[in-house]
């Protein structure tokens, strides 16, 4: 199976684990995911100094600058499946 339909079907397993994984794991997921499919950030960070989870996401993104989309990919599969296990 090719890599974009791994990510795929591991985009899809991800909402349908057993149990909800911690913030750090889901900051991560998110973080993989962003950069698999959109590439470095492209955005500011958040403005507002309390918007906690946002700057976390935007921060947890921003440290993947420079991963390529099928490291990215590979990598949200590989952690997908760990939790699936």
């Amino acid at each position: 199976m090719d890599l974009q339909k791994q990510f795929e079907e591991a985009t899809a397993n991800s909402k349908n684990l057993s149990k909800k994984p911690s913030n750090d794991v889901l900051l991560q997921l998110y973080s993989l995911y962003k950069q698999a499919t959109t590439g470095d950030v492209n955005s500011e960070p958040p403005s507002n100094p309390f918007d906690f989870v946002n700057k976390a996401k935007y921060d947890a993104w921003a440290s993947l600058k420079g991963k390529t989309k099928e490291t990215a990919m590979q990598e949200y599969v590989d952690l997908v499946n760990k939790l699936k296990g």
